[in-house]
């Protein structure tokens, strides 16, 4: 073996000489099985047949194009195989998350050894027949990718973007009392960010009522190229950087299989003890405080096992074991010589019988059905989904009374919402808020009338509704706040993620793994349905006067408008009532991701909670209070005024009036659309209008001026495929932003009342008395404003003041 790995590095074998607890046969069995998960994982990266080497290895047993990785593999398989060991011995229930990014065929050898994956795919037998298909599936076209995504049975995590899986881990250990989440973290995902924030878990883990998180840090030194840095520090580095965040680490080291074994099966032992030692008294007496809980460390060489030197170029114990240490098998009969080698180093004749079938003796390692890690319940949404009982939204709804003439902190009825769900599930824990810090300042604040933020660190005496019993989950990272809630709900439980709509680009690529999970996990019948991920966006970008630009950034719509309309929701509710409807939906709802945008802020309240539910399942519907078309057209309008998102609304209402008002022989139609993705086609999204019920609502032929939260090209992608989409003219943000005032960024970005009036007058067709007069007044006004609020910092009275009444249909300029 290659010792170069180990050279300079002091090493603390932490997890003890003494005390063994696998006697000389145990340890052989296991070494035995581990030696086959090993082989089948080096047999999916290479075979396409003769997948126990029954002939002497040819050319033709090779596959055409060598994809996978083998670097980490040996490590996962080490891990996963004491695990079970563990499972065995304590009835440990614990669910496996693989951290490393291309692990899978390491998982899938596992999880097919212990026969889960025959159970699910029951042409992967456990026979000759089944291990050729295992093999010829890996990294081919119609098989299974290099990572462990959710075709692998037993998996919540998706290793492919690095960084996720301690912080899914801990969202998966929420409010699960009995399970263990073993979460195995390659060095080179601890150099991410996301991974770094979520060591912190011990300050937010109660364990009075959650379960825990095992971190297993695999440092095998290196990762695609070049070494990690915490395989270059030394064990008393790594000791101390995982110490100062919570944890209780021991090291276990070596480049010996039987060394380590023993070293490996004490300290998983020692581990799980200490554990339910810290469950047992918090559950006593009460949580007093952070607990030290047990973490591993385990140094072992990169793609141990595998070849030491290829064509004279050290390749275990370095970064050259990362992918398919030997290539050009096909071609280079060296190469071909060394991979037959290498395959018959693990003895298969000793592991598989005739048929193919692990032998007895070693099948006896893995754990009895129910607790086996690739048929864990918890990676199953739980035993059951329950669903959260919601009270009737009467108790929160807003009285509107005449529309846009009272306005209300749009965010602040849901906070209500919020508290009764968590008085309601206060006896069975299945829900969260989580936020980063923002969420009395999202108006969400009634949720602390029932709950506190937790924290296991000291309280002081000056702090708000701070408890190590509190379930409402605030940590200033979008990354952890996203990743513990992606944990919580694909483990079957239900929440939310709110925050500031620019910050939650932070976490924006986290957004697009999890909808491809979904996409995926949907195409499996074996999969059952798991909560939605909802994600709020609030303090928007049109509300952010006065933080400035940072501040002032739509971009997550476009980001999740681009995923597949299968698992994606995007809803932009103008007021408090219709926000209470999409909630009451998304909250309810089963394998999405839902985005909900609305600002925090004090805004017009127009629907009654009626009118809001009706609206909420429409998607969009003719405001026919806001424009002048008789109750029965004859005719279409002049112009539409389409909106969507709760500023654009107002300024949309404010031109029609405006366009009403001043010019009363144009007809005004108004449409607000709350669900974006009616938008689109029915063929590019299941919310699509048919053709007949988008015209209903915009005409066949009219313009529309239309007022969008977001970005405008969004809309243009959204409507493409809609009959004479240029007819669609859009304004939104568009990049302009600064520390101003609250009307002046609508003007800024070209989207006020007086920008989208014009914008209609230039629209429509025919001579319109008044239409000249108040496209003068428009501009007059923006001047105006111009001048205004540099001398008296606030927005014009007349803008300040307004609110919708109905137009006089008479000149008012």
């Amino acid at each position: 073996m290659n010792q170069q790995l180990h050279s300079n590095q002091p090493h603390s074998q932490g997890a003890g000489q003494a005390d063994p607890t696998l006697g000389p046969d145990e340890l052989e069995l296991l070494n035995r099985y581990w030696n086959a998960a090993n082989y089948l994982t080096v047999a999916q990266i290479y075979l396409q047949e003769n997948a126990l080497l029954r002939q002497p290895l040819t050319a033709a047993h090779i596959k055409p194009r060598l994809l996978g990785h083998w670097g980490t593999s040996p490590g996962l398989s080490l891990v996963y195989v004491h695990l079970n060991q563990l499972i065995r011995k304590t009835g440990a229930k614990v669910l496996y998350i693989a951290g490393p990014g291309h692990g899978g065929p390491a998982v899938v050898a596992n999880v097919y050894l212990e026969g889960s994956y025959s159970e699910i795919y029951p042409a992967v037998s456990q026979d000759l027949a089944g291990l050729r298909k295992l093999i010829r599936q890996f990294s081919t076209p119609g098989g299974i990718p290099s990572h462990v995504g959710p075709a692998t049975p037993g998996s919540i995590h998706e290793g492919g973007e690095l960084g996720y899986s301690l912080a899914h881990a801990t969202g998966a250990a929420m409010d699960n009392p009995e399970l263990v989440v073993a979460c195995v973290i390659g060095d080179g995902e601890a150099e991410t960010g996301p991974l770094e924030g979520a060591w912190k878990a011990p300050a937010f883990l109660n364990p009075a009522r959650d379960g825990v998180v095992l971190p297993i840090l695999h440092l095998n030194g290196y990762k695609i190229s070049g070494p990690t840095v915490l395989g270059r520090q030394s064990d008393q580095q790594v000791m101390a950087h995982l110490a100062s965040n919570g944890w209780d680490p021991v090291v276990v080291a070596g480049t010996d299989p039987m060394v380590v074994h023993p070293q490996l099966a004490v300290a998983l032992e020692h581990a799980y003890a200490r554990i339910r030692q810290i469950q047992e008294r918090a559950r006593s007496n009460g949580a007093s405080g952070a607990e030290r809980w047990p973490a591993i460390i385990v140094r072992t060489p990169k793609g141990w096992t595998g070849p030491d030197f290829v064509d004279g170029i050290p390749v275990e114990g370095t970064f050259r074991a990362h992918q398919v240490p030997l290539s050009g098998v096909r071609e280079n009969p060296a190469h071909l010589a060394q991979l037959e080698a290498w395959l018959r180093s693990y003895n298969p004749e000793t592991l598989f019988d005739n048929d193919g079938r692990l032998l007895p003796e070693l099948a006896a390692l893995a754990p009895a059905r129910p607790l086996r890690m690739g048929a864990s319940p918890w990676a199953q949404g739980g035993a059951a989904v329950e669903p959260l009982s919601l009270r009737p939204l009467e108790n929160y709804a807003l009285d509107v009374g005449v529309p846009g003439s009272s306005t209300h902190e749009t965010t602040r009825p849901l906070g209500e919402m919020l508290r009764d769900i968590y008085a309601d599930t206060a006896d069975d824990p299945r829900f969260r808020l989580f936020s980063p810090d923002e969420t009395n300042s999202n108006r969400l604040g009634a949720v602390f009338e029932v709950t506190d933020r937790c924290l296991m660190e000291p309280v002081f005496a000056g702090d708000d509704h701070l408890s190590p019993d509190g379930r409402v989950m605030e940590v200033l990272s979008e990354h952890l706040c996203q990743g513990w809630l992606e944990g919580y709900v694909l483990t079957g439980r239900h929440g939310l993620f709110a925050t500031y709509e620019a910050f939650a680009m932070v976490s924006a690529s986290m957004t697009v793994q999890h909808a491809k999970w979904l996409q995926h996990a949907r195409e499996l019948p074996w999969r059952n349905p798991v909560p939605s991920l909802n994600i709020l966006l609030t303090s928007t970008c049109w509300r952010n006067d006065h933080n400035g630009f940072s501040h002032q950034g739509p971009g997550l719509i476009d980001t999740v408008l681009s995923l597949s309309g299968s698992v994606i929701r995007v809803y932009l509710p103008p007021d408090s009532n219709t926000l209470l409807a999409t909630a009451e939906h998304v909250l309810q709802s089963k394998d999405y991701v839902n985005l909900v945008v609305v600002d925090k802020q004090a805004h017009p309240q127009y629907l009654s909670l009626e009118a809001a539910r009706r609206h909420a399942a429409a998607g969009a519907s003719i405001w026919h209070w806001a424009g002048n078309e008789n109750p029965e057209p004859t005719t279409g309008p002049d112009i539409v005024m389409a909106c969507a998102g709760d500023v654009p609304t107002e300024e949309t209402l404010a031109a029609a009036w405006l366009l009403q008002s001043h010019v009363p022989g144009l007809t005004v139609r108004v449409v607000n659309v709350m669900d974006a993705l009616v938008l689109p086609p029915p063929d590019v999204h299941p919310h699509g209008l048919s053709d007949v019920d988008f015209e209903k609502l915009f005409t066949p032929h009219a313009d529309v001026v239309m007022a969008w939260h977001g970005y405008a090209r969004a809309v243009h992608q959204l409507v493409h495929g809609r009959s004479d989409p240029g007819r669609f003219h859009v304004r939104g943000y568009n990049e302009q932003g600064t520390t101003t005032t609250p009307f002046d960024m609508v003007v800024l970005n070209k989207m006020s009342r007086y920008h989208l009036a014009m914008e209609a007058l230039h629209r429509v067709t025919g001579h319109f008395d008044g239409a000249q007069e108040l496209a003068e007044h428009c501009q007059e006004m923006l001047a105006k404003h111009e001048v205004y609020i540099r001398e008296h910092l606030e927005d014009l009275p007349e803008i300040r003041d307004w609110v919708w009444t109905p137009p006089e249909n008479q000149r008012t300029i």
